[in-house]
C-alpha cells in the first residue's frame, strides 16, 4: 500500500457514487466521467451520498489498488459549493480530509469593519 505522499495528483470527484462500484465501474468513471487518464502518480478520491464512505482509486506497477474508509458516527466534508466536478486537492489535505477535518471551510472568507 502506498503513502499519500507518494502520489503528484489527488482528483476528487465531487458528486456522489454508487460504494458497489469496484476498481471496474470506478475506472470507468475516471476515464469517461472525470477525463482522466489513469496515471501510476494520481489517486482519485471519491464519497457516497451520505459522506460516511470514501474510495481511494490508483494504479500500481503491479495493477489497481482500491482502499476504503467507512466513517462510525460522523462524515467526511465534502466541497458542496463548487462548479467543477472534479477537484484537485493538496496531499497535505487529503490527510487532513481523512483525519475527518472540514478543508473547504476553514479559508472562510472575512470581513473587516475599520475606520479611516
Amino acid at each position: 500500500m502506498k503513502s499519500i505522499t507518494e502520489f503528484d495528483s489527488l482528483y476528487l470527484h465531487r458528486q456522489p457514487v454508487d460504494m458497489r462500484k469496484n476498481i471496474n465501474g470506478l475506472s470507468v468513471l475516471v476515464k469517461e466521467g472525470m477525463h482522466l487518464e489513469l496515471k501510476p502518480s494520481s489517486l482519485f478520491i471519491f464519497c457516497n451520498q451520505r459522506r460516511t464512505h470514501m474510495k481511494i482509486l490508483y494504479f500500481d506497477k503491479s495493477g489497481f489498488a482500491l482502499w476504503l474508509k467507512r466513517l462510525e458516527g460522523s462524515k467526511f466534508s465534502w466541497p458542496k459549493n463548487l462548479d467543477q466536478e472534479v477537484v484537485s486537492i493538496s496531499q497535505a489535505d487529503m490527510a487532513l480530509l481523512l483525519d475527518g477535518v472540514n478543508i473547504w471551510s476553514r479559508f472562510e472568507e472575512l470581513h473587516f469593519d475599520y475606520l479611516v
